[in-house]
């Protein structure tokens, strides 16, 4: 049987043409982040010792990820952010995974890949919020209605279709977040707390009004999200930072592992509710299955 490939090089009358890739003599890669020379390291063209003791590190972050150096107030701005969830103790997945799977296997990688893996959907991923911020943001632009018209419409047709608008919502915290409140503070001081965010605020309003909504704020990832989309990341790129943010915890909480921790941590027999049936007849159950019994 012919390839594809042979198929679209020849004519009908069977003569072999040569075939077209219009790509063939591209590089396998292409990167415009960072190049190495025998004697230097150049980070988005800045040279790597210009940069070493120069800026900070979220600036640096800032540049490597958005191609250009950020103004003091983007910088200033994404330092808070980078600074709101450090850590939460022992109440975050993402930690209590790490320091399980430290107590088995004894490696700071072993438990920064645990943490990480844990982070999704119902936690610290800030994503699916950041991409809901920039889509209702450009539907709110195209339908020409006022902001909170806008917001009160999208808030009773998410409920009426029981879709749960992201960012937010804590299991402990009630009407405010105190984290995602003082970025918003820094935000709003900075300048950079711009539409995308004023409508995200508009439609947690719309709602909050809504019967037995009141105290549900907006949490920490939703805060996150809205300023890091303020600055230019995309939702992908804002987990990626949310996931930097809270890795100095992690490696705190593991480093204490390591120090002072149980070796293969279990879950404690009295947290648990087995519903196991204990004697069960297997003899008899096999047969029952159609099996012969064993010799």
């Amino acid at each position: 049987m012919k390839s594809a490939d042979q198929m679209d090089s020849e004519e009908p009358g069977g003569v072999r043409m040569t075939a077209q890739h219009p790509h063939e003599n591209e590089p396998y890669w292409r990167s415009s982040i960072s190049r190495v020379d025998p004697e230097k390291v150049f980070i988005r063209g800045y040279d790597l010792e210009d940069l070493i003791g120069g800026v900070s590190f979220t600036s640096a972050s800032f540049l490597l990820i958005r191609g250009r150096l950020p103004s003091p107030r983007e910088s200033r701005v994404l330092d808070a952010v980078l600074t709101a969830v450090l850590d939460y103790a022992l109440e975050k997945p993402g930690t209590a995974a790490a320091r399980y799977v430290v107590s088995a296997n004894p490696s700071m990688v072993a438990g920064l890949a645990a943490a990480t893996m844990a982070v999704g959907k119902y936690t610290l991923a800030t994503e699916d919020t950041a991409r809901f911020i920039v889509a209702a943001h450009a539907d709110f632009l195209e339908s020409g209605e006022a902001l909170e018209t806008f917001a009160a419409n999208l808030a009773e047709s998410m409920a009426a279709r029981k879709e749960r608008i992201p960012g937010l919502g804590h299991p402990v915290f009630k009407k405010v977040d105190p984290r995602a409140a003082i970025l918003r503070e820094t935000a709003v001081r900075e300048g950079l707390w711009n539409g995308p965010a004023l409508l995200y605020e508009a439609i947690h309003r719309a709602f909050t009004a809504r019967p037995g909504k009141a105290d549900i704020p907006i949490n920490d990832v939703g805060a996150m999200a809205a300023v890091l989309v303020a600055l230019g990341f995309t939702p992908e790129e804002s987990t990626g930072l949310a996931v930097i943010s809270t890795l100095p915890g992690v490696v705190a909480h593991i480093s204490e592992e390591l120090a002072h921790g149980k070796p293969l941590r279990i879950i404690p027999g009295e947290s648990v509710a087995y519903d196991v049936e204990a004697g069960k007849d297997f003899k008899a159950d096999w047969k029952e299955a159609g099996w012969t019994p064993a010799s």
